[in-house]
């Protein structure tokens, strides 16, 4: 049993359930070669009339939810073209017509929409007195289990009252910037630390320049490919080197964008089975700017891969985390440089608090333990919510905690403001534990945030319940610090 803390806090009415009429448009690909040269086939054999009715009743049909079904059905007209039959010109009405017969609609958060992380908006013009506009990312989950990411906005006004933007109507996913450019040494210190290294990797590697592009690093693996008698040795040495170069990508975001429209779904092969739990932070530049990063996981299936975002400037930028502990679920960037360098929150090893350090916010070499589980409610492992916040008293970190039945909790520590290595108080009991509607879902027994925000002398945690949906709560700050410093 858990004993209640002397805290206020308040569960807020507001909630977010997911909603199978959000959807996006997605490459649809209903068999293998044969089968799509099969279905080219038909479509060319179509009477010239029944094409002529088609393609307007498709486009007046699925146009209206989706004003970039124009670019999609082209591009996966394009992902299809090559296995038209030789010699085959089909005109514009047929082209479409193949493009729309690969595309399908994906519910982007059919079965879940939970994990939330807020931030302060940078650009606080037109928030009444008192009020803060927020950004809000959360992890969406549709067919197939796969996970992407969505955003929300909304307003927490002088009294604490959270109140969500209506989302926009349409949801679509935006470009993968194709000929990106990387820094040789940082991504051949990445293929090492994969260990994916080998002589034919440096044979690629040979042939680029300090800096190189999608295109250049193309080159220089056929390059390598013509040259060399055994395919399946170089399979693998290609299939890492470009997995990873498709892991690191730029994409371009609309400026007077609806961020609700946005959704970053998984592009690149380290994603496949989803991008999961991002914990967004307003970070301060030295030069007195902001940029929001969020750290997140993405999963293949098999490993699991840290990844971080960089939003700045309407780009929107991924980098694989690297170096010897650039490991696991659930790392968390301060908001700010310590000192001269970078700090994160993470969980190296599944189960402590660990805290590490970085000249370079895309490596990551030092670690200490800072907080081992030793509360009931924590006792098969502690984990972070979403980044530290800073206070006076020092930096505020919300925490998980997982227990008996595999009850996740909320709870909290306080940092010390100079050395975060040093744990001034830590809750005994969880502000947040499991209740009524929140134990149902598609994890039972869960409640988890990826990160909250302080307003007006209170702090504004978003939470998951049980996987499935998005509740909110207040707790008065003051009592918070008052507990973790007694």
């Amino acid at each position: 049993m858990t004993v209640p803390l002397d805290i206020d806090v308040q569960r807020l009415p507001e909630r977010l359930k997911p909603d199978s009429g959000r959807v996006i448009l997605r490459p649809f690909r209903p068999g293998d070669e044969q089968r799509i040269r099969n279905i080219l086939q038909r479509i060319l054999d179509l009477p010239i009339e029944q094409v002529e009715m088609l393609v307007p009743r498709l486009r007046s049909e699925f146009g209206s939810k989706h004003p970039d079904l124009e670019d999609a059905v082209a591009d996966h007209f394009e992902d299809v073209a090559e296995f038209l039959p030789t010699g085959a010109q089909p005109d514009e009405n047929r082209r479409w017509l193949m493009g729309a017969y690969c595309t399908m609609e994906y519910a982007i958060e059919s079965a879940a929409l939970f994990n939330p992380s807020m931030v302060p908006r940078s650009d606080q013009r037109g928030s009444a007195p008192g009020s803060t506009s927020f950004l809000m990312s959360l992890r969406a989950v549709g067919e197939g289990h796969i996970s992407s990411i969505v955003f929300r906005t909304g307003t927490i006004d002088r009294e604490c009252k959270v109140t969500l933007d209506p989302p926009s109507p349409y949801a679509r996913t935006l470009k993968v910037e194709e000929n990106r450019s990387f820094e040789k040494r940082t991504f051949l210190l990445k293929i090492i630390e994969m260990g994916a290294y080998t002589d034919l990797a440096g044979a690629v590697f040979d042939r680029l320049n300090e800096t190189f592009d999608m295109h250049e690093l193309n080159e220089a693996v056929e390059a390598v490919r013509s040259t060399h008698e055994q395919p399946a040795v170089l399979r693998e040495t290609v299939d890492n080197i470009l997995s990873l170069a498709r892991s690191n990508y730029h994409i371009r975001i609309p400026k007077g964008h609806d961020p609700s429209e946005i959704v970053i779904f998984p592009s690149a092969e380290t994603e496949s089975h989803g991008i999961e739990d991002v914990r967004l932070v307003l970070f301060a530049d030295e030069d007195g700017g902001h940029r929001i990063y969020g750290t997140y996981t993405a999963y293949n299936g098999f490993h699991i891969v840290p990844q971080l975002m960089d939003i700045n400037d309407y780009m929107l930028k991924v980098h694989t985390l690297s170096g010897l502990y650039a490991q696991n679920k659930g790392m968390a960037l301060f908001p700010r440089k310590l000192g001269d360098r970078y700090a994160m929150i993470s969980r190296l090893d599944n189960e402590n608090i660990f805290l590490m350090y970085s000249e370079n916010v895309r490596f990551w070499n030092s670690a200490e333990v800072i907080q081992t589980p030793k509360f009931p409610w924590e006792l098969i492992q502690l984990g972070n919510c979403g980044s530290p916040l800073e206070t006076d008293a020092g930096w505020l970190l919300l925490t998980h905690g997982v227990g008996a039945m595999r009850r996740y909790c909320i709870g909290a520590t306080l940092l010390n403001h100079e050395n975060p290595a040093r744990v001034i108080g830590q809750t005994r009991e969880p502000i947040l534990v499991p209740r009524g509607e929140e134990r149902t879902g598609y994890v039972p027994n869960v409640v988890y945030s990826c990160g909250g925000m302080i307003h007006n002398d209170r702090l504004i945690i978003p939470y998951g319940m049980s996987d499935i949906a998005t509740g909110f709560a207040s707790v008065s700050l003051a009592d918070l610090l008052r507990v973790l410093k007694g």
